[in-house]
């Protein structure tokens, strides 16, 4: 390595290093030349900020904000005002406004309580929602498919049920003590057997298209 001691300033001169307008540092920054006026692409400021324009490589490791050089696997991550080691398998807390395509290995994907993926045959009843579990009660005459699989109502009256929330492909099974009173069922029901009557009805509907619902009737033998 080759040493400026004895040296002169004009025999050494164009391999010192100064300001491109020869002049001291500011906040704006400025470039770095040989005494020469070559350009290093390399700018320095009095925040002590560095802007190069070409690639940085770090021999020795970079430090974050705490002054700390990471450890291995770990990756420098931004804290808004400052940097941060951490390890690589933070969550990811959001890709919004990400383009392109994500590539996941499900096996290093941790699954949470509210945000999870399905495995083969990992839906069990337990995980299922209540309208396809659920046993409720029909207040008025308005059946929610939404709510329950099974609905039931003892009548004080003559009534005309209607359905909401009624989505195609569902199947819906209505238990009607009709308890000596008459009811009705929806526009577009269409009957495929049996009949209602003034007793216990098991009514069975499918919801084939919006607004239609295919309907079996029938009473314990």
């Amino acid at each position: 390595m080759a040493t400026l001691t004895g040296q002169t300033i004009s025999s050494t001169y164009d391999g010192l290093l100064k300001t491109t307008d020869n002049d001291v540092l500011n906040a704006d920054g400025k470039e770095i030349t040989d005494g020469l006026g070559n350009g290093s692409g390399v700018s320095l400021d009095t925040n002590g900020n560095i802007v190069a324009q070409g690639t940085v490589k770090a021999i020795g490791g970079i430090r974050d904000t705490s002054n700390d050089l990471g450890t291995s696997g770990q990756v420098l991550s931004s804290t808004g005002t400052g940097t941060n080691w951490i390890d690589s398998t933070a969550p990811v807390d959001s890709v919004n406004g990400a383009t392109g395509v994500v590539v996941l290995d499900s096996d290093d994907i941790a699954e949470g309580s509210t945000n999870e993926y399905l495995l083969a045959d990992s839906v069990t009843y337990a995980k299922l929602a209540n309208e396809f579990t659920a046993s409720a009660g029909i207040g008025a005459s308005d059946v929610d498919f939404s709510i329950a699989q099974v609905f039931t109502k003892t009548l004080t009256g003559t009534t005309a049920f209607t359905y909401s929330n009624a989505q195609v492909g569902m199947v819906k099974d209505l238990i009607i003590n009709a308890d000596g009173n008459s009811f009705t069922l929806p526009t577009g029901t269409k009957i495929i057997a049996g009949t209602p009557t003034t007793g216990i009805n098991f009514i069975q509907v499918v919801v084939t298209a919006t607004g239609e619902y295919w309907t079996s009737i029938s009473q314990q033998q």
